[in-house]
């Protein structure tokens, strides 16, 4: 049976003075079950999180990260114009950013983790 693994990840970058948390709490998503899920990045440290650009990766086993989308001030950019019929994003609140995966598959299987930096 496939299964949508999300591992959780603590993500520590330093910005100067400024310490940045990311966390994200673990999803396991089993195909069949569910066609949609969501996860969250939960943004500490971050002093104008609406404006920061938080970007969403995806790693299978024995291949490089892939970057699938960033978001921005409201906006979102593709790293693939077909990653929009998948994948989206939105922030919520004052640290949280939202990852949504649409009419999962088995092909969606991975880890999914977020990330951070400044431009």
């Amino acid at each position: 049976n496939s299964k949508l693994r999300v591992f959780v990840l603590f993500s520590l970058f330093l910005d100067g003075q400024a310490q940045v948390l990311l966390k994200q709490r673990q999803v396991s998503i089993t195909r069949g079950h569910k066609t949609t899920t969501s996860m969250d990045c939960i943004a500490e440290g971050i002093p104008d999180f609406q404006s920061a650009y938080i970007h969403w990766y995806r790693q299978v086993p024995s291949k490089a990260p892939e970057r699938i989308l960033y978001i921005g001030l409201s906006a979102v950019s593709y790293d693939d114009n077909f990653y929009s019929y998948k994948y989206s994003s939105l922030k919520k609140g004052t640290n949280i950013c939202t990852f949504t995966i649409s009419d999962i598959n088995s092909s969606d299987e991975g880890t999914y983790y977020c990330a951070y930096w400044h431009f």
